[in-house]
């Protein structure tokens, strides 16, 4: 029990009103040994006393009240005061190392450069290095920089860039304080990943080249055989690539209606892009394909919003990623990668997210367009964790070589 409840508890209680009034009796003549008085005083004589009894306890309780809320609004404020001071200590230290370099996959006009001039106006004197590019890009880059024993990464993000990096033992642990609001399924228990956005991939099409009518609305209408040779999708070998959407049939259907559906999808002679989920909406977009197998939703919003004959349809299962943040360790400048983190988590990291058309991790950042969420536009997604991505990668991965 801390010091000062201890001693609150025996200030409140050191004297309680009954104590009072007994010796106040007894001083007055009016004690039969529990404070009761004799025939000659009378009722009357008790009443004054009666009243003062619950006067006094009325008081105390006032008295007790007031006290124990001051003293928690002092323990608040303290808490405060503790928690101020903990990113005071970290800024102080992550302003000596100068800079953070960060390697993301971030599209760069849209969210990493607004939300670089956002934490380099807040924390001055420190500068964020950027190095854009894909997820496999960066893999091959940090993990050439660990041995070489030139690391250069501070910290990176993506929806697969955790499960090699926890393997070759580059991924610290390190739980943000802005991490708290983060949902469990969004963040690893020991503080190893921390998504910073929630992605959902679905089918995207061409409003030019689809009319309203034949717009797909289930997984069995993109068997058509009218979409023959007019569907693409990544060449990525990644949760956000076909991988990842073979994986979601399998879940949802089962192994052997999974596998079924898979082969008479092979039959419409899917055509594989070897560029990420944009590229293709960029190449349905101009016309090439009609439909986008497996894109970003927010990415049709943003595209569409600047005019784009584009539209994602909410048809189940999507395929749900993250962008996991994962701090190296080892990295030059490991409190400014820290400080960098938890101004992305922070609703007003969350904000800028939001301003962009991503969805933030952080619910009580919602995002710009609220039907980009599966509950507000009637889809389900598949998630795979890192775990599940570990031990079915291979096997999804040796499907889509077998049928595509």
């Amino acid at each position: 029990m801390p010091g000062w409840y201890k001693d609150y508890r025996i200030i409140v209680f050191e004297l309680s009103p009954k104590t009072h009034l007994e010796r106040r009796l007894r001083t007055q003549g009016c004690d039969d040994g529990a404070g009761r008085c004799g025939r000659g005083q009378g009722l009357r004589s008790r009443q004054p006393y009666l009243r003062e009894e619950r006067q006094m306890k009325h008081d105390n309780l006032g008295r007790w009240l007031g006290r124990g809320l001051a003293a928690f609004a002092m323990l608040a404020a303290s808490a405060g005061i503790a928690a101020a001071q903990s990113e005071a200590d970290l800024y102080a230290a992550a302003k000596k190392e100068g800079a953070v370099n960060w390697y993301t996959g971030l599209v760069q006009q849209q969210v990493v450069r607004p939300i670089v001039a956002g934490f380099e106006a807040k924390y001055p004197g420190i500068t964020v290095n950027i190095t854009g590019g894909r997820d496999n890009d960066f893999l091959t880059k940090i993990l050439s920089e660990a041995k070489a024993g030139k690391l250069e990464a501070d910290m990176t993000d993506g929806p697969s860039v955790f499960g090699p990096l926890k393997k070759a033992g580059l991924a610290a642990s390190y739980k943000a304080q802005n991490a708290a609001g983060v949902p469990d399924q969004y963040k690893d228990a020991a503080g190893e990943w921390t998504a910073l956005i929630v992605y959902f991939l679905v089918p995207a099409i061409n409003t030019e080249l689809v009319g309203p009518e034949d717009e797909p609305k289930s997984l069995d209408d993109l068997l058509d055989p009218k979409w023959k040779g007019k569907i693409a999708w990544s060449g990525e070998m990644t949760v956000g690539g076909p991988p990842g959407f073979i994986g979601a049939i399998l879940a949802t259907m089962g192994d052997e209606k999974g596998m079924a559906y898979l082969k008479k999808l092979s039959a419409q002679e899917i055509a594989t892009i070897p560029a990420n989920p944009r590229v293709v909406l960029d190449q349905v977009i101009a016309g090439q394909y009609a439909i986008g197998l497996v894109t970003y939703n927010h990415h049709s919003v943003i595209s569409a919003s600047k005019g784009a004959p584009v539209k994602w349809l909410p048809i189940s299962p999507a395929v749900g990623a993250m962008a996991r943040s994962v701090l190296i360790a080892g990295g030059p400048h490991p409190n400014a990668a820290k400080l960098l983190l938890n101004y992305l988590l922070s609703p007003e990291g969350g904000k800028v997210i939001s301003d962009a058309n991503y969805i933030p991790s952080n619910p009580a950042v919602p995002p710009k367009e609220p039907k980009l969420l599966p509950q507000n536009s009637n889809f389900t997604a598949y998630a795979p964790t890192p775990e599940d991505e570990a031990k079915n990668l291979d096997k999804w991965i040796s499907i889509y070589k077998e049928l595509f």
